[in-house]
């Protein structure tokens, strides 16, 4: 019996090994690909990349929506990281709790749900598509709340504009033109790299 259940805890060890590095090499493309943003004339501020948050949205279709949120967590960590001036202009620890929550845990993490419609509607490609506009609107609504409750009142916008009417502008500027590029590039690769996205050389 025990050199039967060896080979089967080994290929278990060898899955999670896999897993966790693959993981780590698509957070790095994400992080990396995010320190590249372009600005666009009708941008009223933040930054485009390119695809920089695909990579965890395959996590999602590799690995699960555990997983996935799991890893999209993690690199929302690491762009707090990386943007921890924006939590230092905090006025109060309310204020930077606030930041922190809306402006990287819940704003990334929710991108680990982009396989949520998986294996629901027959059509992979759609599936993938619907996965990754639903999720990043409700990244855009995080970074929405915390532009009313927080950065409005910190810095109130320049043209005048009522807070909801210019935190939608402002937010929407860039994370619109964000869920084109990635749903664009998703749906043309999913073609040559089906197998790659439902995970089918992880069996």
């Amino acid at each position: 019996m025990s050199n039967q259940a060896t080979p089967s805890v080994s290929v278990r060890q060898h899955r999670k090994v896999h897993r966790m590095v693959e993981s780590a090499v698509m957070l790095a493309i994400a992080l990396v690909l995010s320190l590249f943003p372009f600005s666009s004339p009708w941008a009223l501020g933040g930054g485009i990349t390119v695809c920089s948050m695909l990579p965890l949205v395959i996590l999602s279709w590799r690995y699960g929506c555990l997983w996935g949120t799991f890893a999209a967590f993690v690199y929302g960590l690491l762009q707090m990281i990386l943007g921890i001036q924006n939590v230092q202009y905090a006025d109060s620890v309310g204020t930077a709790v606030l930041i922190i929550l809306f402006d990287y845990v819940f704003a990334f993490s929710v991108i680990g749900f982009a396989a949520l419609f998986k294996g629901r509607l027959g059509r992979p490609r759609l599936e993938l598509v619907l996965g990754i506009v639903v999720t990043f609107l409700v990244r855009l609504g995080c970074h929405y709340v915390s532009g009313v409750v927080v950065w409005e009142v910190l810095w109130p916008n320049e043209l005048g504009w009522a807070a909801p009417i210019w935190s939608i502008a402002y937010n929407a500027s860039y994370m619109i033109p964000e869920i084109i590029i990635t749903s664009l590039v998703a749906s043309l690769s999913y073609g040559p790299l089906a197998r790659y996205y439902q995970g089918q050389d992880l069996m």
